[in-house]
């Protein structure tokens, strides 16, 4: 992947150096602390790119926060926060790519007389807080909170890409990594065109197999937005190289419901899944990066998924 000439992003909080936290975190609505374990068990399950995997619990939707960023409060800790660009490696390909996907969306934004708001990404290292309440953990893996409009990743679930999952190997992981942060990025995406709290609203009222349905569907759209991504990336940077589309592709099926569920717990349960088949995951991101645009990303407008 070429990404050396990606513009980079300025809204970067790297929390890498401070933090806080501690072994659990607190349940919206007073719900006793979690200890590492369970968030590690969550981590098997829901380490599939999505909104805040800890909103699944207790029958908390995923959408918690969706559509209501500018009312929602959320605390802030004293910690010092270093924004813009960070300095090393990896600090640098994260605000590479972010800059790369506020480029793209914002053309695409445009051409549709719309103005497309950036979110803010935090990296951090193995916990800090995060706006739609306690805290974020590495267990988690990266995810999207419509709350406070941040993504947040530990970076070292790349790592988990190359070690633990076997999507990619070497120089061919960078595109996978791209994918995971334009997935998100495509969760921001649904939240300003309003998906994320229709969602919801279509969440309330049906019983949990429903409401697993639609948030496959809103995890397929995201992921055909990181198609969308790479297709325009790809248009206007040359940026996929050999091997990038396959391990793109890899990591998509390593996150696949099906392929978790079976490496957790030995079966595959449809009527549990939140983000897709690994089958699904492919198709959608291979949508997104033929056609390139928003309207072939109408997951909720198919019976084939």
């Amino acid at each position: 992947m070429r990404w050396e000439d990606f513009r980079r992003s300025d809204n970067i909080e790297d929390r890498r150096d401070g933090g806080g936290g501690g072994g659990g975190f607190s349940m919206p609505g007073g719900r006793g602390g979690l200890g590492i374990g369970t968030v590690v068990v969550l981590g098997l399950i829901g380490y599939a790119l999505g909104i805040d995997p800890r909103l699944l619990i207790g029958g908390a939707e995923i959408l918690t926060g969706g559509g209501q960023s500018q009312n929602m409060p959320f605390d802030r800790d004293s910690a010092p926060r270093k924004t813009g660009a960070p300095a090393d490696e990896a600090g640098q390909f994260v605000a590479a790519v972010l800059g790369d996907t506020e480029d793209r969306w914002t053309e695409i934004f445009r051409k549709a007389n719309q103005h497309y708001r950036a979110p803010r990404l935090v990296i951090f290292r193995g916990v800090t807080e995060q706006g739609c309440g306690g805290v974020a953990q590495a267990a988690m893996g990266p995810f999207y909170c419509p709350a406070d409009q941040r993504i947040y990743i530990d970076t070292s679930f790349f790592r988990q890409l190359e070690t633990r999952f076997g999507s990619c190997a070497g120089k061919a992981c960078q595109f996978a990594q791209a994918y995971v942060i334009s997935h998100e990025v495509g969760h921001h995406v649904q939240n300003l065109l309003g998906v994320l709290a229709k969602a919801q609203q279509m969440q309330r009222g049906v019983d949990r197999v429903e409401a697993n349905r639609i948030q496959v569907r809103v995890e397929l759209q995201a992921d055909c937005f990181a198609g969308i991504w790479a297709h325009h990336s790809d248009r206007a940077k040359s940026m996929i190289e050999p091997g990038d589309i396959e391990a793109g592709m890899r990591t998509a099926a390593a996150i696949g419901d099906d392929m978790l569920q079976r490496k957790a717990q030995g079966r595959v349960v449809p009527d549990s899944f939140t983000h897709g088949s690994s089958a699904q995951r492919q198709r959608w991101f291979g949508i997104g990066l033929k056609n390139g645009t928003v309207s072939s990303c109408n997951t909720f407008a198919t019976d084939q998924l």
